[in-house]
């Protein structure tokens, strides 16, 4: 790289100048990231132009006029460069393979990339929400899935996030209501939450959401995971391999209808499926956390084989988050790319019916992002 090439290129007023601060790269993988459902960590999947750039603003920040550096300085140097023609990679922060928002976010990643100019977008396998807020943080991912309840947390400094920076979430939209689902079979004999104790059970895999809710719904039954049960932490996929296994008792899972964990638990030969309801914890969960953060949540009869009758539980509400410092503009296509072509989305997973204008705007414990409050006043959404 020339430097002089670069300064001179910006003082001609060159279109292409930003490209001479990045070098070729290919797409970043599309390999796990964060933490993996046993704790260990996972390779960051981030472009190596993040690297090269800041590396080289550093080097030559001696040499080049306040003017430029200042441009710079106000922003992320991949949306310095998109916003003057460069082709801007995005990362989404998911969940594991058998979590609703895994799926939905390979869709949303597709619609990013097929029709927001310029952007190409990864749905990255994560541990979940707690794992994908802290990638926020560290600008791992830019944009992510998260559960209300986690996204409180973030913001609050609280659980998982204490003593450290607040996590910098804008919310663009309310993708849909998660339901938690208390899982076993029916020859158990588990009917209520108290008849955990003693049992073999998994609360989800370390830094997902549904593991931070579980705690919170055990608690407030009164019981103690560590103390009371033999707990696991086993991602969706694995807990319902190893109630198959008879390796557990009972899981927690907390997805949309149908979660496709819950659903292979269903259709296992010679067992028939029970939920336990939760909903006798939920007015304590909305005192201590607010109405905002935990919902009341119906599984119907009838989305379950073998589940005949309506559970009640405890839900929260699935969020997508951006990283504040993403550009207002690139935010706001987005946002608007989700509703235009909202039908590709329903295509590839029910609960993408969820998404209106209306329940999009209202739900989540943190602000919007100025991009995504642009798109919604231009549609007559935005109330505020």
């Amino acid at each position: 790289m020339r430097l002089a090439t670069i300064f001179s290129c910006w003082r001609r007023g060159i279109p292409d100048w930003h490209r001479l601060l990045t070098c070729p790269t290919v797409p970043p993988p599309r390999s796990p990231i964060g933490a993996d459902q046993h704790g260990h960590a996972m390779r960051p999947s981030r472009s190596s132009v993040t690297r090269l750039t800041r590396r080289a603003f550093l080097r030559v920040g001696a040499v080049l006029p306040p003017a430029f550096l200042g441009a710079l300085a106000a922003c992320d140097v991949r949306d310095f460069a998109y916003r003057h023609g460069g082709k801007r990679r995005l990362s989404i922060g998911t969940a594991g393979t058998g979590a609703t928002i895994y799926i939905y976010g390979g869709a949303i990643a597709k619609v990013i990339s097929t029709y927001v100019p310029k952007v190409e977008a990864t749905a990255e396998l994560t541990a979940g929400a707690v794992d994908n807020l802290r990638l926020l943080l560290r600008g791992a991912v830019d944009l992510a899935g998260v559960m209300s309840d986690a996204l409180d947390d973030a913001l609050q400094r609280r659980g998982a996030f204490a003593g450290g920076p607040a996590a910098p979430a804008r919310t663009l939209v309310n993708l849909y209501r998660t339901g938690m689902h208390l899982v076993t079979f029916a020859d158990l004999r588990i009917e209520r939450l108290g008849d955990l104790r003693g049992r073999r059970v998994s609360t989800g895999a370390p830094g997902a959401g549904t593991d931070n809710m579980a705690l919170r719904v055990l608690a407030a039954g009164g019981l103690d995971p560590d103390r009371d049960l033999r707990r696991e932490r086993l991602s969706f996929a694995a807990s319902a391999e190893a109630m198959k296994d008879g390796k557990l008792d009972a899981c927690f899972i907390a997805g949309a209808l149908p979660n496709p964990s819950v659903m292979d638990l269903a259709r296992t030969h010679g067992r028939r499926l029970r939920l336990v309801p939760l909903d006798e914890v939920l007015p304590t969960l909305q005192r201590q956390f607010g109405p905002n953060v935990y919902l009341p949540f119906d599984i119907p009869r009838g989305v379950y084989p073998g589940v005949d009758a309506t559970v009640p539980t405890a839900g929260a509400n699935q969020l997508l988050v951006a990283d504040e410092r993403l550009d207002q503009a690139l935010v706001h296509d987005i946002t608007r790319a989700l509703f235009d072509h909202h039908a590709e989305l329903v295509a590839v997973h029910p609960a993408a019916r969820e998404l209106t204008l209306r329940s999009a705007v209202t739900g989540s414990p943190a602000p919007y992002h100025e991009g995504a409050i642009r798109y919604f006043r231009e549609v007559g959404a935005w109330r505020a």
